[in-house]
């Protein structure tokens, strides 16, 4: 599993984003357990999730609306498929609006970019 913390900063609100190689949705959950042993990230606001398996596309936005089907669109866009990608946002305190998809989106991207 790759992590890439720091991604992005806004209002407070902190950016990670993070990934694997998948087969399967007991692979999803294996990474996401893995992930969520770091203390920072079990406490994190956060941990929206996409993947594209063989099966079609699973995503959870795990309390940030819509995020899950960001992350997809982005994945569906550079044709990646078996590797989940997890955007964490520890919440700042103020309210991002639209702001957080362009954020999440951009935390993709840039994971993507280090792939």
């Amino acid at each position: 599993m790759r992590v890439i913390e720091g991604v992005i900063r806004d209002r407070g609100s902190k950016y990670a984003v993070s990934g694997a190689p998948v087969a399967s949705r007991a692979d999803v959950d294996d990474v996401l357990k893995a992930l969520k042993k770091k203390k920072k990230f079990a406490k994190a606001t956060h941990n929206s999730w996409a993947v594209l398996l063989p099966e079609g596309p699973l995503k959870s936005d795990d309390g940030e609306a819509g995020a899950g089907n960001v992350i997809l669109q982005v994945l569906e866009g550079a044709g990646v498929q078996d590797h989940v990608v997890i955007v964490t946002r520890w919440f700042g305190g103020k309210h991002l609006g639209g702001d957080r998809f362009r954020h999440v989106a951009e935390a993709v991207r840039v994971y993507l970019a280090e792939k």
